[in-house]
């Protein structure tokens, strides 16, 4: 491979880098959002709480599978990434029913334990990339 295509990759991979970072970035403030919400639904937010929590736990979701989409393509640019972080989040259907109809203490708190855990898979997630980008950085000013 010449040096203008190693850059290139490189640059590419910087890229891809910088474009999981801003949809983790995302995620977590919209996870982040949720779980606030989710406090004051515990403690007696009522059905408004419990909706504005949804949607910003979908709008972590969503930028979650953007991220998943940006390390794929990450992972392209880059033969020798081995292991990429898993980003699921599912959203049960019970936790969402109970929420929903039952939006009791308990299903609440079991809400705010997959936003929790949601948050922790993008903080190390983040960790790896920036991690990952660094490297492509050095990579890039040694030639």
């Amino acid at each position: 491979m010449s040096e203008y295509n190693y850059e290139n990759e490189l640059d590419e991979a910087i890229k891809a880098c910088d474009e999981t970072l801003d949809n983790l970035d995302l995620a977590y403030d919209s996870m982040n959002s949720a779980k606030n919400w989710g406090l004051f639904d515990m403690f007696g937010g009522g059905m408004f709480s419990t909706l504005v929590k949804r949607n910003k736990m979908s709008d972590g979701k969503y930028y979650m599978e953007k991220a998943k989409k940006s390390l794929r393509k990450l992972k392209d640019e880059l033969d020798d990434i081995d292991e990429i972080v898993d980003l699921d989040f599912y959203d049960d259907d019970f936790l969402s029913f109970a929420d929903f109809f039952f939006d009791g203490f308990f299903a609440d708190f079991m809400v705010q334990e997959k936003i929790n855990d949601a948050k922790r898979k993008i903080d190390d997630t983040t960790k790896i990339v920036e991690d990952i980008r660094e490297k492509l950085v050095a990579e890039k000013e040694r030639l």
